[in-house]
């Protein structure tokens, strides 16, 4: 079983996750993974902003050590953690409150099995799964279910560990990343 000591000995820029003491590789993420997670997280930075929120999105690669023990290290394509007190200066210990995780084809089932199940396990409340190539997006509460809420890339969604009051515009997203489907 590997630990966060084996995760942090690995080489200078190879990727991978560590979850329950499995090691997962990562490949680079492609060019339209990226810009969904920046758009996705300039809305965010803009309404915490606005707010003067003390919530904190950030954007991968960024590790955090989800069951503050020492096996599993995860790097969520965008998260935001709300309790200042889990970022620490090298990794977020803890879960955060909301995670995305943008689908390609080499993570879909990690992302949608085993990391799904961690993140709830762990305490997060709130998970995205955005399919680009299905043109869909899975919400997940897990405060109030454990069923997701299916979305499109015409629909705008709710952010809901910010009561609906944050809204990402999928319309808005699908327009400025069209031309890489």
């Amino acid at each position: 079983m590997m630990t966060i000591d084996d995760y942090l000995n690995l080489p200078e820029g190879e990727r991978v996750e560590l979850i329950d003491g499995v090691f997962y590789d990562m490949a680079a993420p492609i060019p339209i993974h990226q810009k969904i997670a920046s758009l996705i997280n300039t809305v965010f930075e803009n309404f915490v902003k606005t707010n003067k929120g003390s919530c904190v999105p950030f954007i991968a690669p960024s590790d955090v050590q989800l069951d503050c023990d020492n096996k599993t290290v995860v790097q969520p394509d965008l998260f935001v953690v709300c309790d200042r007190n889990k970022i620490t200066k090298k990794r977020i210990v803890g879960a955060p409150d909301l995670v995305i995780e943008i689908l390609s084809e080499s993570n879909w089932y990690t992302d949608i099995f085993i990391k799904r199940q961690k993140y709830k396990n762990a305490g997060v409340r709130e998970y995205w799964i955005v399919m680009p190539d299905k043109l869909r997006i899975q919400v997940y509460c897990f405060e109030k279910s454990d069923e997701p809420t299916e979305y499109t890339f015409t629909d705008k969604i709710p952010i809901s560990i910010w009561g609906g009051k944050c809204v990402v515009d999928f319309a808005d997203i699908y327009t400025d990343i069209s031309f890489m489907l």
